[in-house]
């Protein structure tokens, strides 16, 4: 479990079929074989590690599914390790199990901020929740007036600087994760719906 607060930026070295070499510091220093690290927000194993890099290993429908089949030599990634007990918990519960993949809409510049406008697959889009948590390339956003598939997030200076994020352009496309509290929100009132058990009856029990 991750928490959508980026570590690092990396940058790949190598690309070779299912490998994936990755160029970090931070995150190396107490990194081991078989442990989790979300690259640009997907849970990842490491394979092997290196002085300077380490390497996982991506299957077909991870690169099918994502944006990882899109990497080169030089292309700098999201990078954040899996959450250690007692640590800090400081954006929102993030799996890196991505969902799908959305793109930039716009981007409005407001002095040192920005309001990005996201474009949700429908996977995401109805999880969509103003004030709600999405994860953007393993980034932990706040949801803004969701309309639809759209979206926008306030981005602040730290945000663009620490992160790949601020090098996006309109148009670029991004890993999203839907928040995983509202997926297991929206199964649970599916399955009472099924039982015909309705809204209005939860709400009158303060269920909802």
């Amino acid at each position: 479990m991750f928490t959508g607060i980026i570590e690092e930026v990396g940058a790949v070295s190598r690309r070779s079929g299912a490998e994936l070499a990755i160029m970090a510091e931070t995150v190396m220093g107490d990194l081991k074989l078989g442990d989790s690290v979300a690259v640009d927000g997907v849970c990842l194993t490491v394979a092997a590690l290196n002085p300077d890099n380490f390497i996982v290993q991506i299957s077909p429908e991870t690169y099918a599914r994502t944006t990882l089949g899109r990497l080169k030599a030089g292309h700098a990634v999201n990078l954040e390790r899996a959450l250690a007990a007692g640590q800090r918990f400081g954006g929102h519960f993030v799996l890196g199990h991505v969902d799908g993949v959305g793109r930039v809409e716009n981007i409005r510049d407001q002095g040192e901020f920005a309001l990005w406008r996201f474009k949700a697959p429908q996977e995401v889009a109805r999880y969509l929740a103003p004030k709600g948590s999405i994860a953007v390339d393993g980034i932990s956003l706040t949801v803004v007036e969701p309309r639809g598939d759209l979206f926008s997030v306030a981005l602040i200076p730290t945000t663009l600087a620490k992160t790949t994020i601020g090098q996006k352009r309109v148009g670029d496309p991004v890993n999203m994760e839907a928040d995983i509290l509202g997926k297991h929100i929206l199964h649970y009132l599916r399955g009472t719906a099924k039982e015909g058990v309705s809204l209005e009856s939860l709400a009158q029990h303060g269920f909802i």
